[in-house]
This record gives structure tokens, sequence and C-alpha cells, in this order.
């Protein structure tokens, strides 16, 4: 399988407090790639290093075959137009509609026709499951599920190669997690991108995740799939209990 991210020895660490200490791992071409770990294993801080928010201590991230903290700014943001992150809580800009906030970014980086842009943004908005009737409304206006698909249109606007979601499920009930995450497997295979996402969501995992790691106690305790889980433990609910 061609590899899409390699994370070669890597160490984080905040001032003396070591995150994450000498960890390898690779993430494929279009597979959906989980961060897993309890509270304050490190999740965020690893996904930080792919996204240029947290440079680490020592090591290397590769991001299609580039040393992503070893770029030139120039070079930089040419790497940061392959990546689509949807942060968390989605990151929506308050003072602009739904549909602004996804035109944003292609406002900011193509040299589209403005009329070009705003049906790109529709595409988008249709393609995450919205009606255009909602390209109007503003952030305060939306649930919790709506702001989730359109920090995904936006996060998908410009065609990025991978695709970083913190805790996309987070704050859904679980039939709109069950929603997103099918959206994400849908989008996965429509556009052949890779996904890379922290969850806490087992539910997630169990219905879209190929592969996930682990993280504990700096390092990473299982890399696998499901199924290689399955293989090594006798209880999923029990060596979750005990991350």
């Amino acid at each position: 399988m061609e590899s899409i991210v390699e994370i070669q020895d890597l160490t984080t660490s905040y001032g003396e407090r070591t995150i994450q200490e000498n960890i390898s791992f690779q993430i494929f071409k279009k597979e959906i790639f989980a961060l897993l770990g309890g509270s304050g294993s490190g999740k965020s801080t690893l996904l930080n290093t792919m996204i240029f928010l947290k440079e680490p201590t020592s090591g290397c991230v590769k991001i299609l075959g580039r040393n992503i903290w070893k770029l030139s700014a120039q070079q930089t943001l040419e790497m940061k137009l392959n990546l689509g992150v949807l942060f968390q809580f989605g990151a929506l800009f308050s003072s602009l509609s739904v549909l602004e906030n996804i035109m944003l970014p292609l406002q900011e980086y193509t040299d589209f026709h403005q009329s070009d842009i705003r049906e790109l943004a529709l595409m988008w908005l249709v393609r995450v499951g919205l009606k255009e009737e909602s390209a109007h409304l503003y952030p305060d206006e939306l649930s919790g599920g709506m702001v989730k698909r359109v920090g995904l249109a936006r996060a998908l606007a410009l065609n990025p190669k991978i695709l970083f979601l913190d805790e996309p499920t987070s704050g859904l009930d679980p039939k709109s997690a069950r929603h997103f995450d099918a959206l994400i497997a849908e989008m996965r295979d429509l556009l052949e991108i890779s996904v890379v996402m922290v969850t806490h969501d087992m539910e997630s995992v169990k219905g879209v995740v190929d592969r996930m790691i682990f993280l504990k106690d700096k390092k990473i305790f299982f890399e696998g799939s499901l199924k290689d889980l399955k293989g090594q433990v006798q209880s999923i609910d029990s060596f979750l209990e005990n991350l």
C-alpha cells in the first residue's frame, strides 16, 4: 500500500513534559485512520504535529513524501493546500453565512471568478448533505450536526489529499453521529482521499475506521485494524478501560 503519512521517531513535548516519545507509524492512501487513547494521551497533540500547529521536539513528520517541518514558507503553503481540517467545534466564522464560510478558502487560494466560487461552494454544501436553502443561514442558526457538515464542506473545498478530523462526532446524538460516519466514508470513497481522525467514539471505529493506533504512556500501545485488536484481546471494553 502507498504511504501518504510517515511518522518517524517522533517526540513531542510541552516544556519539560513529554507527550509522545519516539513513536513511528504510517498512514496509507485512501484509508480512514484513527488516533485513539485516554484523556491526556496526546491524540490532539499528535494531530497538531501533522497540520502545522505543533512543532515536534524531534523526529520526522512526512506527508506526501516531504518532511513538513523542514519546508520553506512557500512549500509550507503548498503543502497546507493538500490538507483539509475539520476542528472539533467546526470553527466557523460567526459573522459569515454558511455559503460564505465555504467560499472562503476558494476566495483565498484560487483565481476562480466569484460566480464560479459561489457555484462550487453550493456544490459542496449539497455534497455534504445540506439543502441549498441553508446557504444563507449563520452558524448560530445551525444545529450541531449542520455545523459539522458546513465545516466539512469548507475543509473539502480545495480538494485536499488528506482530511484531518478532530472528534468529528462529539456533541452529536447517536443517530447523527452514525450519519456523519457514513458521510465521511462516502467522501473518502468519492474523492479517494485519506482520512485521519482523533476520536473517542468506538462506534465510529467499529463502523468506518480501517486502522488505528492507541496511545498510552507516551508510546503506541496498539497499531492495527479492529480485527487485529479483537485477535489480541479477550474484551475490547476491558482493553479500553485499561488505557
